[in-house]
């Protein structure tokens, strides 16, 4: 952000950054009207060092569902999703009750001599901060389970510091990712048990989008 930015810590509008906001397109226009909508926008998962001890263990490949991409710098890799467009509230005077939600694009795929495992469509629940996604395992569908839980009071909110009623940008950084024990059990079955439990820090993720205020 080449602005002036307001840093937040703790927030609650993290998570509901890998929603995927849902309903008919009227209800979508209503709900825009309401809260604003968010565009422009991409979330980063990053892997801990522990994360990626267990894949080198495994000697797993990971891969990048397009339209999502991998990414690297100094720090190692990433997979980068876009979110084209979402509706939302980031209700940066009480955290607690932002709502803000956007379609995720793309997945992220797990391939070893075991087996692979991909997951796409990840989206996540407001009230609960648990990301789920589509399953396939070994090329077949095993449906929409749950992936992580993200708790969005370990992260930091930064906006640009804007006029009341403009366009800013939103930023969620460093979000802990930890799996579910559903996809614990699914990765034993698939590549065997693995060295972490749902207690794990797997992964953190940033989220950043344009918000854009209700008439703004």
């Amino acid at each position: 952000m080449s602005t002036t930015r307001r840093m937040v810590l703790g927030t609650a509008a993290a998570a509901p950054l890998l929603s995927q906001f849902a309903g008919t397109t009227s209800a979508a226009a209503a709900a825009d009207d309401k809260w604003g909508t968010m565009s422009d926008g991409w979330i980063e998962v990053r892997w801990t060092p522990r994360a990626r001890e267990q894949m080198d263990r495994f000697e797993a490949v990971v891969e990048a569902v397009a339209p999502a991409r991998l990414v690297g710098d100094a720090h190692g890799s990433a997979v980068r999703f876009p979110v084209p467009s979402g509706s939302g509230d980031p209700s940066l005077a009480d955290l607690r009750k932002a709502t803000i939600g956007g379609s995720v694009a793309g997945g992220i795929a797990v391939r070893t001599r075991q087996g692979s495992f991909r997951v796409e469509g990840m989206e996540s629940l407001l009230r609960d901060g648990v990301a789920s996604g589509t399953w396939v395992v070994n090329g077949i569908d095993m449906g929409h389970r749950s992936v992580f839980r993200c708790d969005p009071a370990e992260g930091r909110l930064s906006t640009e510091d804007v006029p009341p009623g403009r366009p800013m940008r939103v930023r969620i950084q460093e979000v802990p990712m930890r799996p579910t024990a559903e996809l614990l059990e699914g990765f034993a079955a698939t590549f065997g048990k693995p060295a972490f439990t749902a207690d794990t820090v797997v992964a953190h993720f940033t989220a950043e989008a344009l918000y854009t205020p209700p008439g703004g």
